[in-house]
């Protein structure tokens, strides 16, 4: 009985991680940046496709995200064609721990399913 509950627990902890980046994501991103087509930003697919390019592993990619989200400059900016079509993202106040849980969600997503 204390495996299976372990078991449970430790299942739980994880689809809550991963649930916790997605609703995050959905409540504070896709308002600008739509999954598949731009809208008053670059869409998330083309926002990954450029990162991931410049940052293959997990860490450093989130590490970069989430800091630059945190601070955005165009002088680190990945995509400077789309901050000249769109103007530097504004500094949204969030916290380092929603960022990086926004990050990994974006890292590990398949955005072309």
């Amino acid at each position: 009985m204390k495996k299976a509950l372990l078991i449970f627990t430790i299942s739980s902890v994880t689809l809550f991680a991963a649930n916790l980046g997605e609703t995050l994501f959905n409540g504070n991103c896709t308002s600008c940046h739509n999954i598949t087509t731009p809208n008053s930003a670059p869409s998330i697919q083309e926002i990954k496709q450029y990162y991931t390019k410049a940052f293959p592993q997990k860490d450093a990619f989130v590490l970069f995200m989430s800091e630059w989200v945190s601070s955005p400059d165009a002088k680190t900016a990945m995509m400077p064609h789309a901050i000249k079509k769109y103007g530097l993202m504004p500094e949204l106040g969030y916290d380092k721990d929603t960022l990086t849980e926004i990050s990994k969600y974006i890292f590990e997503t398949n955005f072309k399913k």
